[in-house]
Formats: structure tokens, sequence, C-alpha cells
């Protein structure tokens, strides 16, 4: 048998994806380039690693049993590069964290001057709900998750990175009169939501309890984003946190609302499952952050501490 890294790297994604163009795209090459490389790899043996079934590729058990070869090999291969860069004298592997949506305008600053002094370090990093960062972090799939509100359920460490600071924002046409109370103000605003399980909708649903205000015109959209564009559509208000829109702010197309009990302020927190053991690539990243944290946040943070 010859077969080339390459060609198991491209088995590896199929089984993956079951996909050859889902494959191709992770692999940045053409499907021809995919299906090529496949088939000089399947060649080598004379059992069928796939079939395809109607239109859809299907993984054989014999493909499946020589897939967790591969992934073997591959952890070698990941063994040997640590291992010389080990004696170069820099740190290797790779760096996994669990990132709730709106925190994707928080955890690049904390990375990027970790990553360019650490040539070797590969980064996978998850924007994803809440629900899915908190199933990641049981099943201690990731190094850290960043969070902004904790839950009370799990057993966690932290490190504290920045204020997440929420205000009520309308866009640059709203109108509010200020001469009512707060819950009177609410009642003819309409009333934008995240998602629920959202950390953001979480702190919206406790300032509306805790102010006893009555919401009369309400939606919901499943992305920060989604509400911020909706704000500035004129769909109407949310509560909404600070470091997400302000560019918005800046330009003038949004603007904060100002009501009492307003904002509210939570903290982002690099998290991680307590008592875990931490291994060579996150121990120094938080060494970092334990270093580098203020200077990062006068750095790109400076006009919101």
């Amino acid at each position: 048998m010859n077969y080339t890294l390459h060609q198991l790297l491209v088995f590896q994604k199929v089984v993956e994806t079951c996909s050859i163009t889902k494959a191709a795209e992770e692999l940045h090459l053409t499907q021809p380039a995919v299906s090529i490389q496949l088939k000089n790899f399947q060649d080598q043996f004379d059992i069928p690693l796939t079939e395809v079934l109607g239109r859809k590729i299907h993984i054989t058990e014999f493909g499946y049993e020589i897939a967790k070869l591969v992934e073997a090999i591959f952890a070698h291969v990941q063994s040997i590069e640590s291992v010389t860069m080990a004696y170069k004298g820099q740190l290797t592997g790779r760096l996994k964290i669990a990132v709730v949506s709106t925190g994707k305008y928080v955890m690049p600053y904390f990375l990027g001057d970790f990553m360019k002094m650490h040539q070797g370090v590969e980064l996978n990093m998850d924007v994803t709900n809440k629900s899915k960062v908190l199933k990641c972090l049981e099943k201690n799939e990731v190094d850290f998750a960043l969070l902004s509100i904790l839950p009370k359920e799990m057993n966690l460490e932290y490190l504290d990175l920045l204020d997440n600071d929420l205000f009520l924002v309308g866009n640059k046409h709203s109108e509010v009169d200020f001469e009512n109370n707060s819950e009177e103000i609410f009642k003819n605003l309409p009333l934008i939501f995240r998602e629920k399980g959202s950390g953001t909708r979480q702190i919206m649903e406790r300032f509306i309890e805790g102010s006893k205000i009555t919401i009369q015109k309400k939606m919901e959209l499943t992305s920060n984003e989604a509400v911020k564009q909706a704000v500035l559509a004129g769909l109407g208000y949310s509560i909404m946190p600070i470091i997400g829109i302000k560019n918005e702010l800046v330009t003038g197309q949004l603007k904060i609302i100002p009501i009492q009990g307003l904002p509210i302020t939570t903290k982002w927190r690099l998290v991680w499952l307590k008592g875990k053991k931490q291994m060579p690539l996150p121990k120094a990243y938080l060494d970092f952050l334990q270093i580098e944290k203020n200077r990062i946040l006068e750095k790109f943070f400076g006009d919101l501490i």
C-alpha cells in the first residue's frame, strides 16, 4: 500500500461530513479533487470504504474501522509536530474555546497577541448559543468557555475579563417620552428579545420582572446581530450589550435610551470546570491573561472601562 497523508485527510473529512461537497468546502478543494483522492485511496483496498445509495454517500463498517486508524495516525502526526516544536522551545497544540454569540465581540482581542507569540498553536473557537457552550463545558470538550452569566448547576472556576454593560437601545429616530415612568415607557415600546436560553434574554427578563414592567409588544430573534439589525430598521427597541453596538453608537445609527435601573452590568468571564487539570497550553494561556489582561483592556476596550 502507498497512500499519502493527503489521501488520509480527504478520507477523514468525507467520513466526518458524509458528503463529497462538504468535504471539499472544508478542505478548500474542488469536488473532483476530493473524488479523485478518495478513489485513489479506495483503490488500495479490496473492501469498499464507502457506498453510494441514491445520491448520498455512506461509510461502510470497514470504512469506519479504517477511519478510526486514520484518526490515530493523525494523532501521532500531531505528536511528531509537537515534539519537534518543543525541541525548538515553542508551545504547540490546539486551544479549544466555546464562546456565546455576543462573546465574538470580546474573545478575539484576548487571543490575538497570544497566537502571534506561539506560531505552533492552533485555535478552535466555536461561537454558538449558550446551551451548546454549556454542553461543551459539561462534556469537557473544550479548554475554556466565555460566558456572561454563570450557570448555578455547574461547578466552575473563572477569570473575569471585562464588564458587560447592557442598555436600552433604539435607532436614531427613536422618540421616548421621558416624562413617563419606566413602566409607562415600556408599555408603548415594541421590545425585541433574544431567544430563550440566551444570557442577554435572561438579563432582560430579570430586569423586567424586578421592575414589575408589563410588556405589551414583543418579538423574538435568534442572534445579537439579528436584534441589532431589527433595531436599526426601526422594528423596536432592545436591551443590548454595549460591546456589540459600539460602532453604531459612534456613527449615530443607534442611541441609548436612559431608563432607571439601566445599565445592567455583568462580567465577561473565561470559565473552566473546577478541578480540571490544565495541560501546558491552556495553562500557558491563563498565565498570559493574568499578566496581559489589563494591557489588553486599555488597548482595545479603553472607551468602555
